[in-house]
């Protein structure tokens, strides 16, 4: 704390501040996630549970719901937490505040409810906000490594398996590898997305008990009333859990807890990638003029962006158990233990995957590919790989098939002994130019490295086209969104 004349304020800078709202998330996922966007739709539960009842013949008056709404924003935080202090319950916390708002209307808010009619349907609102914003940062990114892939589906490149030089690719190939698997996450996201149920009005234990005694005990009128509720918060009737206890079914966290650690896991992977091919210098992520790569080496150029997105993105992958070992040590209808654990897990989930994304956003949007470097890595190796065409070449033109692989192995053991004992570059189609048996074989013509890529330019045209070309018109305007990084 600080004073200021006979007043203290508080230090915004002596408390701890999560490096995710600093630094990471979104201001458009911070507000999802924000206490005025919670408490705003507990409010807007409280004024449809209100409008319902009275349609149903509850002795709630025209003016107290129209009084409800016009106060629907007009929160008084400072308050609440006066509340809540004294009452440790946070939702009566905010039940009396709403109510000394609009007095006149404070003895039929909440009415009939318990607080996870109010919690965990205003909650299942969020992660619908949270997984379309989540949906269409997915497909920016999907975009814009569909454009690069385009760019770049016919520039050969060295594959790689185990880490170690393979059949050649293409750069483009390659990214379309990345952008499916943020494809198989933006369908698990989309899933539990429009999987979302509501809990409904259940009360205490999920048998609406409650609202059964307040509705006459008319069962078609609390069936009823919890159709007219969803229809108010905008929620399609019919996406209500058909039982429930005190909760929603908490293993429905852990499938979301899943589906943005699929996305985590696909960034993750990408971000690798990139990393070693920026150790190879083939590939870099966008580098800005005034960029400091180390504080020692001034030279360096590292790559931080993939670095911190990896470090979100592994942080969401390790939040999975939260949501398992919640679901598994409910007790019953339900126990206490679970809030403490999601208001956590949820939240951070969202807020750090939206960090990487962003991040994915602007490193796939300024992705560096050094040509000459892709080039010579290739031209390095691609004599290995061309020794089986060269070996046909000449069997077509009467050789014997044994011993020219006798002839290609014995050159090919001295020309790797060469390169990695000596230092020295790969001599290996000099060796069989001046061999007899290889002498006649138009070996120039036949190392043209686009002959060694198969079908990978085709895969790439028909990936874009059939996998990412509806993604995009699926979520056209949030493609067109520009990710802004804070650091």
């Amino acid at each position: 704390m600080q004073s200021e004349g006979k007043k203290t304020v508080p230090d915004v800078h002596g408390g701890y501040r999560s490096p995710l709202e600093s630094r990471n998330a979104s201001v458009e996922m911070r507000e999802i996630f924000s206490s005025r966007r919670k408490f705003g739709y507990w409010r807007r539960i409280w004024v449809a549970l209100a409008a319902s009842q009275q349609e149903l013949g509850l002795p709630i008056e025209s003016a107290q719901i129209d009084a409800l709404e016009r106060a629907i924003d007009d929160i008084d935080f400072d308050a609440a937490a006066v509340h809540e202090r004294n009452l440790r319950h946070d939702v009566m916390a905010h039940v009396h505040t709403f109510g000394d708002r609009v007095p006149e209307a404070a003895g039929i808010i909440h009415l009939g409810a318990t607080s996870q009619d109010v919690v965990c349907n205003a909650d299942l609102m969020i992660q619908r906000d949270a997984l379309r914003l989540t949906a269409g940062k997915i497909a920016s990114v999907v975009d814009r490594l569909g454009r690069f892939a385009s760019t770049h589906r016919d520039l050969p490149t060295l594959g790689f398996t185990h880490y170690q030089p393979a059949q050649p690719t293409t750069v483009g190939k390659r990214a379309t590898l990345w952008a499916q698997d943020l494809l198989i996450g933006l369908e698990e996201i989309e899933g539990v997305r429009d999987g979302l149920r509501l809990r409904g009005m259940r009360g205490a234990t999920g048998t609406q008990a409650s609202f059964l005694g307040l509705l006459d005990r008319d069962s078609d009128k609390v069936a009823r009333l919890e159709r007219l509720v969803a229809e108010r918060l905008d929620w399609p009737v019919d996406a209500t859990w058909a039982v429930s206890g005190q909760t929603y079914p908490r293993l429905a966290d852990a499938r979301l807890l899943n589906a943005l650690a699929l996305v985590a896991a696909a960034i993750h992977k990408c971000c690798n990638d990139l990393r070693l091919l920026a150790n190879l210098k083939e590939v870099e992520e966008p580098f800005e003029a005034n960029q400091i790569g180390s504080s020692a080496m001034a030279y360096k150029r590292n790559p931080m962006r993939c670095e911190r997105a990896t470090g979100l993105s592994r942080f969401v992958m390790n939040l999975v158990g939260n949501g398992l070992d919640t679901a598994a040590t409910q007790w019953f209808e339900r126990t206490l233990d679970d809030s403490s654990n999601r208001r956590l897990s949820i939240p951070e989930a969202f807020l750090a995957l939206d960090g990487a994304l962003d991040i994915m956003e602007n490193v796939t949007s300024g992705l560096v590919v050094h040509e000459r470097v892709v080039e010579a890595h290739l031209a390095a190796e691609l004599p290995f790989m061309a020794t089986e065409d060269l070996m046909l070449e000449a069997a077509k033109r009467g050789g014997d098939r044994q011993h020219l692989h006798e002839v290609i192995r014995t050159a090919s053991m001295e020309a790797a002994r060469r390169i990695k004992h000596e230092g020295h570059d790969n001599d290996l189609l000099d060796r069989l130019r001046g061999t007899p048996e290889f002498a006649a074989v138009p070996i120039d013509d036949l190392m043209d490295p686009k002959r060694f890529i198969g079908l990978a330019p085709t895969q790439v045209d028909a990936f874009v086209e059939d996998r990412i070309a509806p993604v995009r018109e699926r979520y056209a305007e949030a493609i067109s969104e520009k990710a802004d990084l804070r650091v």
